[in-house]
């Protein structure tokens, strides 16, 4: 490049691709060397099989530069009207404190994170998140609580299934919800209970008259329209007739509230969203279940519990860690695989800043502002439904389109009913607020009274037993960082403790930790992305109405099929989703009758979970030597069941991280017996831009966006998982009764609380697709698969490549063999994993698909030095396992071990600290040593006190 070079070279739409991927064209032109190839071409036919390469170019753009896409975006996004939101339903406007949002929210710490498996460098996050579990425990009055669910929808559903788990009355189905419960929640009750041949009764648990024998009966608190009631007496009686109480709670309401735990729940579950975290047009929100601790081992989703380390010290980690759908498969009761982290922590945060004294006083507040709210109403001549309210309302009019039309014009939101309207208040709210209220019920005309006038008259209305009395949040982490500086300490302190993305590659196999682009992440902070209601106006959202219709677009481009839902907020979602969705077609051709789905005996454990809650009968079928689906076995099995054959899983490329050459003939021999095929997309990282399989045979597929298509993964969540489908399919994607745009009319009912999922973070994603364009994104694939076969060749003469494609070659992925290891020198995974924290890595994925492997993605990000320096630290463990194998035994090394007065190791303690010289020039300490799994399960304690106090 010179002073004479031509402003149309000097383009930078394509800036973008050179900064996402991290080998340059010279290094990536090095590595195809090392592996003995001139170019990606080459590469890529010995891959990827000829009979589902694709050379099309991408219909999704050529790309445009960093600084072009917030500009588009933003003109895109401010079609969207940032109304006050008083439409309630679960979702409240909420303030997130200004060090939460810069310091936890768009922090790359925080938000770059993957799920804490390896508890001695995720001890930060592990406290925040133990924090949570102990804030949720307290309010709710329950034992214990999980850390977290994925909305109040599919918490209640979550909770349902559990509670029919734990039903002792034989061949006893039926369940009643409270038909006061919010209309989001009665729709995913009944999405998640009709496959299961679970009967939902809506009726009054406290009128029901129990001829028919339930095993659940589910309450709103407080309902839906407001009303507070006191359940304590229908709940003794349920449990006399042997079923189970579950709460769907308001979680500010109960600092107020006397919490359900007090009254007789036995599992209460909700949202956190009200806790600091945007409304997001629907998510991502923190949802929770609460219960009993005699219920531990039943419950779903993610639990903190306090164990201790090699040196007797306490520490954290997950408890019952592996999760349950790769224990029990189909016999699981739940698929739950993400979880919202990042959300769960910001919850926990507000908690930890306001303390119980300072949420008591929101909570207060608001329900003050509601109380002055009525007030004015009753001066107007309008009555309210209830007196037991704490911040919604409900009055019945015949009136409601005009003052509907009056609110909308001083962009006021109200919930409209069939016979009047209604509110809810929120913290943001004030009296200039309850104002613009007023005047809007009458009729935009000015107020005769002043607000100032009512508040004399405000006290307390509540009927005693209402009132909470129990104190909540004691401990001293809630009562002691409520100063910035102290917060900010705070969040640094249990940041540094943690190995994310922002210190070095993090290679797990199956999820695809690539960047996560600050660009991208910058919108997600805009109030036309974060403060709109997932129920406001569609006039009100035609700006995301744009982004989604877009981004469905894109990424039917990319994958070839017909349509694409949004609506799956996790992977797992994703794939009952799409197995509803075939459920349903077979429904609309009169053939319920086909009900076998049929799954590799490799697949993830959430396959046959999700089959299995979709209402499938799993059949397991067998994979060949090298890892591949055994097409014999397969042929057999679809002729054995070919009259009730509903739909085949797999995964492509399969799990053990290669491109199967027979896919096309799998998805022949389905298709041959009537069935659908379904294609875990959690490894379509290798297959954009040069195969669709929208095109090759899957007829849906669902497709990872925290994987593939760079939403980050926040510690463990959120998740988007989105599906695509065959144009035969696509009259049956989800939809929702709240929303008629968000799905079509004769699709499955909703499977998540709001229309389109996690809407807030999807500008990510299409901003990602946006940037890189089609040439961009097909790069960003074939540069993951080289960087994986470039690995797999550099470790090949240290550990054996367990699975390779016909030409000797790995997808994006490769899985390296520990067995002999374990053999010879009684070195296993778990030891390899503890001692590359030594050298500042976080281990690949241990254990899975294959016992006693480890499984390396390295993604299309990492430069080659970062590869390189990886692939040194492993082979240089695998030099001490000959010299040296107890400094791999006794990893990780912590600063305290390593300055402690006695050492009575063989080896020194600079070999223990800098096992390579550039670990010196950034070295991180684990703050804790190797932490007892069994000692953790055995004693599990899952809420503060938090470490300091054992110290």
């Amino acid at each position: 490049m010179d002073l004479n070079t031509s402003l149309s070279s000097l383009n930078t739409n394509s800036e973008f691709t050179g900064r996402h991927i991290g080998p340059t064209p010279a290094e990536q032109q090095e590595m195809l060397q090392t592996l003995g190839f001139s170019n990606f071409e080459e590469l890529m036919t010995k891959v990827v099989p000829k009979t589902i390469f694709s050379n099309a170019k991408l219909d999704v753009g050529d790309g445009i530069s960093e600084f072009e896409i917030l500009a588009q975006l933003k003109k895109t996004v401010s079609e969207n009207k940032v109304f006050r939101s008083l439409i309630g339903i679960g979702f409240h406007d909420t303030i997130t404190p200004s060090p939460i949002l810069r310091n936890v929210f768009e922090n790359p710490v925080w938000y770059t994170a993957y799920t804490p498996y390896q508890p001695e460098i995720s001890q930060g996050r592990l406290e925040s998140l133990l924090n949570f579990q102990t804030m949720i425990t307290d309010l709710t009055g329950m034992e214990i609580s999980n850390a977290s669910l994925l909305d109040e929808g599919t918490a209640a559903a979550e909770a349902l299934v559990m509670a029919h788990s734990l039903c002792k009355k034989k061949d006893c189905n039926a369940f009643v919800v409270h038909p006061q419960a919010h209309p989001h929640v009665l729709e995913v009750l009944k999405t998640r209970s009709e496959p299961l041949g679970l009967e939902m009764i809506i009726a009054d648990p406290t009128t029901y008259d129990f001829k028919k024998e339930i095993f659940a009966a589910i309450f709103q608190y407080p309902t839906t329209e407001g009303t507070v009631e006191d359940y304590k007496a229908i709940a003794a009686k349920l449990h006399d007739h042997g079923a189970l109480v579950v709460a769907s709670v308001d979680l500010l309401a109960l600092t107020l509230l006397t919490p359900p735990g007090e009254w007789g729940a036995d599992i209460v579950v909700g949202n956190s969203q009200r806790f600091g975290v945007p409304l997001g047009f629907g998510g991502p929100h923190a949802a929770f279940l609460a219960t009993k601790d005699a219920y531990k081992r039943s419950f779903p989703g993610r639990l903190v519990g306090v164990s201790v380390d090699s040196h007797g010290k306490k520490a954290l980690r997950l408890t019952l860690q592996t999760r349950e759908q790769h224990i029990r498969r189909e016999k699981a009761t739940s698929n739950i695989c993400t979880a919202q982290v990042l959300l769960a922590n910001m919850a926990a945060m507000y908690g930890v800043y306001h303390g119980p004294n300072g949420l008591k006083k929101i909570a207060l507040r608001t329900h003050r502002l509601t109380q002055l709210a009525v007030a004015g109403l009753e001066k107007l001549g309008f009555k309210t439904t209830t007196t037991q309210f704490f911040d919604t309302v409900k009055i019945k009019t015949d009136k409601t389109a005009s003052i509907v039309a009056a609110a909308e014009k001083l962009e006021i939101n109200l919930r409209v009913y069939n016979d009047g309207v209604g509110f809810s208040i929120n913290e943001t709210c004030n009296h200039q607020l309850i104002e613009d209220l007023l005047t809007a019920f009458n009729g935009g005309q000015a107020l005769s009274f002043k607000l100032a006038d009512l508040e004399a008259g405000l006290k307390n209305q509540w009927n005693k037993e209402f009132v909470r009395t129990s104190d909540f949040m004691t401990h001293t982490t809630f009562n002691r960082y409520h100063s910035e500086t102290e917060l900010m300490r705070y969040i640094y302190q249990l940041q540094n403790k943690d190995v994310t993305l922002t210190h070095s590659m993090i290679p797990l196999g199956s999820c695809t930790m690539k960047l996560n682009a600050a660009t991208e992440l910058i919108p997600v902070s805009w109030p036309e992305i974060n403060k709109i209601h997932p129920f406001a106006p569609s006039n009100q959202t035609q700006g995301y109405q744009k982004l989604i219709k877009d981004l469905e677009a894109k990424l039917c481009a990319i994958t070839g099929f017909a349509a694409v839902s949004l609506q799956p907020n996790s992977g797992a979602q994703g794939e009952y989703a799409g197995l509803l969705v075939i459920r349903e077609y077979f429904k609309a051709r009169n053939e319920s009758h086909r009900n076998v789905c049929l799954i590799p005996s490799s697949a993830h454990g959430t396959n046959p979970a999700s089959a299995a809650l979709a209402g499938f009968q799993v059949v397991v079928t067998a994979c060949d030597e090298n890892g591949n689906v055994d097409l014999a076995d397969l042929k057999a099995k679809a002729e054995l069941h070919k009259d009730k054959l509903a739909a085949m899983m797999v995964t492509y490329p399969s799990t053990h991280g290669i491109f199967e050459e027979a896919i096309t003939d799998i998805c022949e021999v389905i298709h041959k017996y009537g069935g659908q095929v379904y294609m875990d997309g959690a490894n379509l990282n290798a297959l954009v831009g040069v195969a669709q399989p929208g095109k090759f045979g899957p007829d849906v597929s669902h497709m990872n966006l925290h994987k593939t298509f760079a939403i980050p993964h926040g510690g463990g969540g959120p998740g988007v998982g989105p599906i695509g489908v065959g144009a035969h399919l696509a009259p049956y994607l989800p939809k929702h009764s709240l929303v008629k745009e968000a799905g079509p009319s004769t699709g499955v009912s909703s499977t998540t609380s709001a229309p389109w999922g996690s809407a807030s973070i999807l500008p990510i994603s299409w901003s990602y697709i946006t940037m890189m364009g089609a040439a961009g994104l097909k790069q960003a694939t074939m540069t993951s698969i080289l960087s994986a076969n470039y690995i797999a060749k550099k470790l090949a003469p240290h550990y054996p490549i367990v699975y390779k494609g016909k030409e000797g070659l790995v997808a994006h992925e490769c899985i390296i063999d520990i067995r002999p290891l374990k053999k010879s020198h009684e070195i296993d995974v778990n030891d390899i994993a503890k001692r590359l924290m030594d050298f500042g890595f976080h281990a690949p994925t241990m254990s899975w698909p294959v016992i006693g492997t480890l499984m390396i993605e390295p993604t299309e990000s990492e430069s080659k030095r970062e590869l390189d320096r990886f692939c040194e630290a492993m082979i240089q463990i695998r030099k001490e396992a000959d010299a040296c194998p107890d400094v791999i035994r006794n990893a990780p090394h912590t600063a305290e071990a390593l300055l402690a007065t006695e050492w009575n190791h063989k080896y020194t303690r600079e070999v223990a600290a800098y096992p390579a010289s550039w670990v010196k020039t950034n070295k991180y300490w684990p703050p804790v040593g190797r932490v007892d799994n069994a000692y953790g399960d055995k004693n599990i304690v899952c809420s503060c006190p938090p470490l300091d106090s054992y110290q």
